[in-house]
C-alpha cells in the first residue's frame, strides 16, 4: 500500500462531492462507502489495483491510497485524482467573483468549499453522460451498471471484493451489440458513435483546448447536444466556465417569487457576470436542487 498525501486550498465541502460521486458511481468499477470514503478499481498498461482517497482529518490534504503493483504508476494516479477532486480550485477566486450575485452569495455561504467533480476518464463520464439523458441520476446508474456487468473488463480484485470490472474501452463498445441494454435505440445509436469517434481520435478528451473549441466538437458526435457537451466539459475536461444554460434544474433553481423560470437565453445574460467560474455557479445552484429530478447526471 502506497500512501499519498495531496494538499488543496481550503476550504473543501467533502461530504458535497463525496455524496456527488456517491449517487453516480458506477456499480463494479467505483463506490462510495459509508464512511464518504472513494474507492475506484484501475487498469493500466495491464496492471490492475485500487485507490481509495479520503479526508486526512485537521488537514488541507486528501488522503491517496494505492494497493498493488499501481503504485509503480502513482505520478499519472496523482494527476487524475487531482482532477476527479478538484484540488487546483482556488475558493478564494472563485467566491470573489460569485459572491457578488444576490443568489449565488447564500450558497457559497452555505458551500464554501464546493468543487467541480471531475472524472478519472473523459470517456467513461461521456458515455455516463450520454447514459443519463433524460432520466434520473438513479436510473443512469443502474444502466451504467448494467453496461460494465455486459461489456467491462473483469478482474480479480484482491483488495476490494466489490468491485470487479474495469470501465470497457472504446474499442469494445463500438464493436458490442448495445441493444441488449434495453435502452432506446437513439440512445444505443450515440454511445456507437462516441465510441468509434473516440478511438479514431484518442486526443477527444485531451484537457487544454479552448472552451468553444471542445464543446464544437463534442457537438459533431452524433447524440451530443450542448447539455451533453457542457457537461462533459465541466466534468472531464475540466473547463471551469462551461455553463449548460439549457438545464431545467438551473433554470429551477433560480425561479422568481411567482415561480417563474428564466428561459435559457435569459439564464446565459445572467451568467455572464460569473466568469470564468460558472461551471462553480451550476454546482452551487444544482446542489440547491439536488433532491429534484432533473439534477445533473
Amino acid at each position: 500500500m502506497t500512501v499519498i498525501h495531496l494538499p488543496f486550498a481550503p476550504p473543501y465541502d467533502w461530504a458535497a462531492m463525496s455524496s456527488f460521486l456517491k449517487s453516480r458511481a458506477i456499480p463494479g468499477v467505483e463506490c462510495v462507502d459509508a464512511s464518504g470514503h472513494y474507492h475506484r478499481l484501475i487498469l493500466t498498461g495491464g496492471v490492475r489495483g485500487t485507490i481509495c482517497v479520503s479526508p486526512e482529518p485537521d488537514t488541507t490534504t486528501l488522503r491517496l491510497s494505492i494497493s498493488g503493483a499501481m503504485a509503480a504508476h502513482h505520478h499519472a494516479i496523482v494527476n487524475r485524482v487531482r482532477d476527479i477532486f478538484d484540488l487546483a480550485a482556488d475558493p478564494q477566486a472563485i467566491a470573489g467573483v460569485l459572491g457578488r450575485d444576490p443568489d449565488l452569495g447564500p450558497l457559497l455561504h452555505i458551500r464554501p468549499g464546493l468543487r467541480v467533480p471531475g472524472a478519472w476518464d473523459g470517456f467513461e463520464l461521456a458515455i455516463r453522460a450520454i447514459l443519463g439523458q433524460q432520466i434520473t441520476v438513479a436510473a443512469a446508474t443502474r444502466l451504467a451498471g448494467k453496461l460494465v456487468a455486459r461489456f467491462g473488463v473483469p478482474l480479480d480484485n484482491p483488495w476490494c471484493p466489490f468491485l470487479t470490472h474495469a470501465f470497457p474501452s472504446p474499442d469494445i463498445i463500438a464493436e458490442s451489440d448495445l441493444s441488449v441494454l434495453g435502452m432506446p435505440a437513439s440512445r444505443a445509436r450515440a454511445l456507437s458513435a462516441l465510441a468509434t469517434v473516440a478511438r479514431a481520435e484518442p486526443d477527444l478528451f485531451a484537457i487544454g483546448s479552448a472552451l468553444e473549441t471542445s464543446i464544437a466538437r463534442l457537438k459533431t458526435v452524433r447524440g451530443i447536444g450542448d447539455w451533453t457537451a457542457q457537461y462533459i466539459a465541466m466534468r472531464a475536461l475540466r473547463q471551469s466556465d462551461a455553463f449548460p444554460a439549457a438545464d431545467i434544474g438551473l433554470m429551477r433553481a433560480l425561479s422568481d417569487a411567482k415561480g417563474i423560470r428564466p428561459t435559457p437565453t435569459e439564464l446565459l445574460a445572467r451568467a455572464e457576470s460569473w466568469r470564468p467560474w460558472r461551471a462553480y455557479a451550476a454546482l452551487h445552484l444544482w446542489m440547491s436542487e439536488v433532491s429534484v429530478t432533473g439534477s445533473p447526471q
